[in-house]
């Protein structure tokens, strides 16, 4: 789950208008409203329905009102009122993580990952709050890598699949590295505070992961998986399903006293669902974009 929300900002970013320089006639307040209500309202639904169904719900994540749709809600707004060109983005998101960082050894750590927690409603959701600064500069420095790596303009004939390959792995050996250093001598990983050294393992992870996809295509008769195809194409619905397939296993199996073969059962089942599922609404040609 660490992995994953970063992975699901960062690739949000890797695809988003903004890196492949595609401007909107829209003006920055209509487009960010039509980008976060859907959010938000999937935000309040979760809220209403934990609380409803009593759903076991861990505080220390992101507070006690927040959850993960608000945080995309939030990095949204920010970046669709402060539309910084692509090539520029990962100059403010590094200045972004960087500030951050510092308030964090300052004592904004401390605080965040203390008890701690008042009535009012910063300090009610204090982790999920200030965690927007860190999910927000790891936005913006997707939206640069992915510029730089897919849609920064220079003449065809030089965008070549074995540049691009090439690129993929001298960053992802750059961001390792920069991984193992800023986790030993600043501050350890946490993606509760989405600190610096998170962010950096988020995109070196990812990075990673390009790189042996890429690599993979030297495969003979490689061809994308219509299974890879569907995921890829409903992000969002997969985030969801899987979302829902967590709660029904957490309100139908005390998971804390489950054996480790039955562990593994549920995760097969529950993988091969998401799988089926998703298979049939690309199958089925369902639309669920609607904003």
């Amino acid at each position: 789950m660490d992995l994953g929300v970063g992975s699901f900002v960062l690739m949000n970013a890797v695809t988003s208008r903004q890196a492949r320089n595609i401007s909107s006639s829209m003006s920055r307040w209509k487009a960010a409203v039509r980008s976060t209500t859907p959010l938000l309202l999937l935000g309040f639904a979760r809220l209403v329905t934990t609380f409803s169904l009593d759903y076991q719900v861990h505080v220390g994540e992101y507070g006690v009102n927040w959850n993960f749709f608000f945080t995309l809600a939030g990095v949204s707004i920010a970046t669709s009122i402060l539309n910084v060109p692509a090539k520029y983005s990962g100059i403010l998101g590094s200045v972004i993580l960087v500030g951050y960082q510092s308030w964090l050894t300052n004592g904004l750590n401390v605080y965040l990952l203390s008890n701690e927690r008042g009535t009012d409603i910063i300090s009610r959701n204090k982790e999920g709050i200030f965690s927007l600064f860190g999910y927000w500069g790891m936005y913006l420095i997707g939206v640069q890598v992915s510029y730089y790596l897919f849609f920064e303009n220079r003449p065809a004939k030089q965008r070549s699949k074995h540049e691009t390959r090439i690129r993929i792995c001298l960053l992802s050996v750059v961001f390792w590295i920069l991984t193992l250093l800023i986790d030993r001598h600043v501050e350890r990983i946490s993606r509760r505070m989405c600190n610096l050294a998170y962010v950096i393992w988020v995109v070196a992870q990812n990075l990673q992961l390009l790189a042996t996809r890429f690599l993979a295509d030297n495969i003979f008769g490689n061809k994308v998986l219509a299974l890879e195809r569907a995921f890829d194409r409903h992000l969002l619905v997969s985030f969801l399903v899987a979302n829902l397939l967590t709660g029904l296993v957490n309100l139908s199996v005390d998971t804390i006293f489950v054996s480790s073969s039955s562990a593994v059962l549920i995760l097969v089942w529950y993988s091969w669902t998401l799988c089926v599922i998703m298979a049939l609404l690309d199958f089925s040609g369902v639309k669920y974009k609607f904003w």
